[in-house]
Formats: structure tokens, C-alpha cells, sequence
């Protein structure tokens, strides 16, 4: 990608959102929607306020993404309850044992759930596919009649997982994600990875050059001696982490990977132990000598012995890594959004909060946009007694309204339309993103954070235009917003920088890798039964030693930790996975050059 100006990029951003809201428009146009007792079966419309509301119900939701497991309560509960008289039980892999237990655990007793969300197309939603535990959205007629948002806004998302797992003729979800036609990068203001410090603490010692990803050690621990206690009064640390995110590694070791440009799936292939460029051919595995993966478990290791890795990260789940964010515990985030908890208004007024600090061989990852949507997916279990109204909510999810609304709650409550053009109210303002703000008992009482969807999927992307206002769903991107004065903290890092955004940034500093979307209308290459167990035995090796690695008491230790777990997982495989993988990610390389 040529280096481009900060005035090029924001025209090549305004032509993309006009081109989609132009394309999303013309659909709308040409394929109306659904009349109101249609397209929300849970209301009345005119002429039909005599019937009676439909039974309440209680939908087991399964999310292999959900940080939240019980009942789904506060404002988006309220929602469900008045809008589809449904209670949503969320059922949690991460908290309950882990993504591959409890998912095999729900299998073995023959029902998983009403509503089904997998964290990736991978054996795991093949082998739910297979064993006959998800419902055909073609049966019955139930997609044609109760997914009509879903046929609206997001069809080839439909075509492609009836072409790639339904043989063409069945369809067993719909991908996270779905998005415009366009090469660039398809996020907001930021990224998903890229390394966010305290910029405040990060200027008081004069923004000192950060060059390699082992160079931010030195800085975190000035920082950490600038600020040795949280608002609490409890000790700082650059690195609070959480092991209940782990699959085929350590998450949080990946996420170096990605502020490199590589992620483990292809865009196509759900990967294994490799790390995949987004827009070049290289391919790493994760135990190779000079990995981004083994440069990161090396990192942490001398960050342990410098203090700067908080010893609760073996033990604790990520709502707790949160809580320390938020009470200011933490120098350092992978996460555009994990340091959404500390980056109040009220500190980024003062000038305090964490913003990017890039480091000069970063190359950040950009997912990009594609209209076939993610591998991130909503399902339907086959036991569910009522299917229809499972549906109903996913569809709902599908379109403008649904997303707009479990996203940002209802309008009137922390967003309306003036001019109609959507607009934070004065309690959007103090909750938004993720802050602890009292939300009325006429909107289901409690506060913003704990109410939002606990789900925690997504359905279109946020920079799409939203047919219904003509601005994108991002509300850090609404014509209101981008009008506003930055913060203290914002006009900061502006001035210094010389980009208004972290997206800007990358892109005119040509520090961006955009993966581009691929299709092929076949399914991928499954991994044999032996492949698989192998890939299963060989992931708890290397997320079992990952951790030790971290914590190893000495050098000595830590080498032959590393030793053990490479010879261990060869032992048990890791080598026959990483060939499988990499000749699987050839054949992606070839569509990448052809489209």
C-alpha cells in the first residue's frame, strides 16, 4: 500500500461509507422491508392490539464468545423482554470449564442450546454440524419466513455457509461481521491490535523511541515507577492476563503476531498453530525459533523478572483483567477496546487515558471488509422448542434497527435522532463506551456496562452506513461525533502524532496489512479424525508451558521449559499439523493473487 496523505485517506474513507450507504439504500429500495407484524413478530401493529402477547419464554444461549454466563439482565434484557417477551440464559464456554470442554460436555448430553454461537468455523462447528446438533434454516420453510433481514442485508453471507456447510442445499448459521465491498481497512478509529499505553505517563518521560516490540520493557517499567499505584492504592503492572480467551495457544502471546500483521487463520482456513500474514505469503509457526509467538512468551518472561506482569494473570478471567484496567492497575493494552474501561471522559478531559504508542516494525492487522461476513457464527440447535422465535432474534440482529439497538441501547435512552441524524443524549455521553453509569428503571434499571448484550457477537460491521440515517453504525463515527472538540487527551496525541485517528495513522505511515476477503463457494479442507486429536492433544501442551514459560524462575528454567514444551508437542504431532496447515494456506495464496 503507497504511503498515503491523512486528506487521502479521509476521502477514500467518505467514498467507501458513500458507496455502502448508496448500495444498502438501493436494497432497501428494490427489496422492501417486511411489514412491521412480519419483521417483529413480538409486537402489534394497528388493527391487531386485541391479540394477546405471545407466551414468555427463556432461550439457553451457548456463546463460545460470551464473557458473561446467567441470565442476561439490565437495558438489553428490557428490550428482549418488551420487544420478543423472551429471557435470554447465557451459557459461557470460557467460564465454565473451557471453549473445548464444555462444548464436548453439551455434545455428549445431545443439546446444545437454543441459540449457538461458535467463536470460529472450525472441527468444532463441523463436528456440531455432523452430529446433526444444529438446525437447517431450510427446513420448514424457517429462513424464507423468519429471516428476512438476514435475505436483505447480508444474502451472500447466507450463500456461503449454505455452499461451504450445507452442501448447497442446507444452511446452519450466518458469519459475524458482514460488511461492503472494499479493499481498505474496515475498522473505525482503531484497530484491533495495536499496543495502547497511558499516554499521559508515556509523555511525562519525553515519548522516548520505541523500535522493537522488546523495547516497550524499558518504557513500562519508567512508567511503572512514575505511577506504582492505582486509584486503590494497588500496584501497577504493564501486563494483567487471562487464560480462559486460550484455544490453540496462549491468546494473549498471539496478539503480538497480530501488531506484526499475522493472525492464525487465513481468512478462509481456521488455522492451528500457524501465524498467517494478511497480504504477503510468509507463514510462521508458532514454535519456530524466531516466531512472533516465541518473541512473546520471551518478552513476558523478562517483564516477569522486571515485576511487570501482574502474578494474578495465570488465575484470573478477563471481567477481572477489566476490573484492573478500569481502577488503573494496567500501563499497557494488545486491545483498541480493553482500555475502553479506563478511558472515562472525564479522564480523557484531564488528559489521562491510553492511546496508541507504535513501535517502528509494527504492522498492524486490519480484517478488512467482506460481504460474505466472519467465521464467527449464529446458530440454531436442533433441540430448540421454538425455533422461529430464536430466529426472530437473529434477524432482528440483521437489521438496522437490531443493530443499532443492541448496540447502543433503544433509541431515546442513550442516543435519538435530531435532524435525522443519530446523536448521543446527556447519559450516552457518561455511560459510552463501557462505564458503570445508572441507567433508569423505565429502560431495566442497573447500570450501562452490566446491561449491554453479554452475547457478545457481532453482525454487521460498525463502519457500514446505516440505510436508516445515512451515517455508519460506529458511533465514534456519526456526523455528532466527529463535530465534537477532542478531548484533552485526543488533542494531545493529535498534536504529536499528526493523524486524528490510530486507523489514519497506520495507514498514511503505511504501518497497516488489510487481509482480503476470500470465497470460493466450497467448503475448506477439513482435518482427518487423527489430525485433529493430535491438534487437541498438542494445544494443551503449548498453553500449559506457555504459561510456565512466563513465570519461570530464571533463565536456566525458562530454556528448559521452552525445550520440554517444543519436544512434547513435537512428540504428540505439532509437526503434522503445521505441514497440513500450510499447505492449505498455499491454496489461499493463489485466490489472494487472482482476486
Amino acid at each position: 500500500m503507497r504511503k498515503k496523505t491523512r486528506r487521502t485517506w479521509l476521502v477514500l474513507l467518505s467514498s467507501m461509507l458513500v458507496l455502502s450507504m448508496l448500495a444498502a439504500c438501493s436494497s432497501k429500495n428494490n427489496d422492501p422491508q417486511p411489514t412491521a407484524s412480519a419483521n417483529n413478530p413480538g409486537t402489534t401493529t394497528e388493527g391487531d392490539t386485541d391479540k394477546p402477547q405471545r407466551e414468555e419464554i427463556t432461550i439457553d444461549v451457548f456463546s463460545m464468545l460470551s464473557n458473561f454466563s446467567g441470565e442476561q439482565t439490565g437495558w438489553f434484557a428490557h428490550v428482549l423482554k418488551e420487544k420478543f417477551n423472551v429471557k435470554l440464559n447465557i451459557i459461557a464456554s470460557n467460564l465454565e470449564g473451557g471453549g473445548d470442554i464444555k462444548f464436548q460436555s453439551m455434545m455428549a448430553a445431545g443439546d446444545l442450546g437454543d441459540l449457538v454461537v461458535f467463536g470460529a468455523t472450525d472441527s468444532k462447528y463441523l463436528d456440531a454440524i455432523a452430529a446433526g446438533m444444529l438446525l437447517d434454516w431450510t427446513k420448514d420453510g424457517l429462513v424464507d419466513t423468519y429471516g428476512k433481514n438476514m435475505q436483505q442485508y447480508a444474502p451472500k453471507a447466507l450463500e456461503k455457509n449454505k455452499a461451504q456447510f450445507g452442501g448447497g442445499t442446507s444452511i446452519y448459521g450466518i458469519g459475524n461481521e458482514v460488511g461492503a465491498e472494499s479493499d481498505g481497512p474496515s475498522e473505525a478509529l482503531e484497530l484491533n491490535y495495536h499496543p495502547n499505553l497511558r499516554w499521559d505517563l508515556y509523555e511525562q518521560l519525553g515519548r522516548p523511541e520505541i523500535n522493537t516490540m522488546e523495547d516497550y520493557l524499558p518504557v513500562l517499567k519508567a512508567m511503572q515507577e512514575l505511577q506504582p499505584r492505582s486509584d486503590s492504592d494497588k500496584p501497577t503492572y504493564a501486563f494483567s492476563m487471562w487464560s480462559d480467551w486460550d484455544g490453540n495457544m496462549m491468546m494473549n502471546t498471539k496478539a503480538w503476531a497480530g501488531m506484526h500483521g499475522y493472525e492464525e487463520s487465513d481468512g478462509f482456513n481456521p488455522g492451528g498453530f500457524t501465524l498467517v500474514s494478511a497480504d504477503t505469503e510468509d507463514v510462521q509457526g508458532i514454535l519456530d525459533e524466531d516466531s512472533y509467538y516465541m518473541r512473546g512468551l520471551r518478552l513476558y518472561f523478562d517483564a516477569n523478572q522486571m515485576g511487570l506482569v501482574d502474578p494474578d494473570s495465570i488465575t484470573q478471567n478477563f471481567d477481572e483483567a477489566v476490573n484492573k484496567m478500569r481502577d488503573g492497575q494496567l500501563l499497557f493494552s494488545w486491545f483498541s477496546w480493553f482500555d475502553d474501561a479506563y478511558n472515562t471522559p472525564e479522564r480523557m478531559e484531564e488528559g489521562k487515558g491510553f492511546h496508541l504508542v507504535p513501535f517502528n516494525e509494527a504492522r498492524s492487522y486490519s480484517y478488512g471488509f467482506d460481504p460474505y461476513g466472519g467465521n464467527r457464527v449464529w446458530s440454531i440447535g436442533s433441540k430448540a422448542e421454538h425455533p422461529e422465535r430464536v430466529m426472530e432474534i437473529i434477524d432482528w440482529l440483521y437489521s438496522p434497527e437490531g443493530n443499532m439497538t443492541a448496540n447502543y441501547g433503544p433509541e431515546g435512552m442513550a442516543w435519538e435522532l435530531k435532524d435525522g441524524k443519530p446523536v448521543l443524549t446527556a447519559l450516552g455521553e457518561e455511560a459510552f463506551p463501557a462505564n458503570k453509569t445508572p441507567i433508569p428503571d423505565e429502560f431495566g434499571g442497573g447500570v450501562w456496562d452490566d446491561g449491554r448484550n453479554q452475547i457478545n457477537n457481532t453482525t454487521f460491521k460498525s463502519t457500514m452506513i446505516n440505510p436508516d440515517n445515512g451515517d455508519p453504525y460506529d458511533y465514534s463515527l456519526w456526523t455528532s461525533t466527529l463535530a465534537k472538540d477532542p478531548t484533552k487527551l485526543e488533542e494531545n496525541w493529535r498534536s504529536v502524532m499528526g493523524a486524528s485517528t490510530a486507523v489514519e495513522w497506520f495507514v498514511n505511515n503505511d504501518k497497516i496489512a488489510v487481509q482480503k476477503s476470500i470465497y470460493t463457494g466450497q467448503p475448506y479442507v477439513e482435518m482427518n479424525d487423527d489430525l485433529k486429536q493430535k491438534q487437541g492433544q498438542v494445544a494443551s501442551v503449548i498453553k500449559e508451558y506457555s504459561w510456565k514459560l512466563i513465570y519461570a524462575k530464571d533463565e536456566a528454567q525458562f530454556n528448559q521449559l521452552k525445550d520440554e514444551m517444543i519436544n512434547k508437542a513435537k512428540g504428540l504431532g505439532y509437526d503434522d499439523v503445521v505441514e497440513f496447515n500450510k499447505e492449505q494456506h498455499k491454496v489461499v495464496f493463489e485466490l489472494r493473487k487472482n482476486s
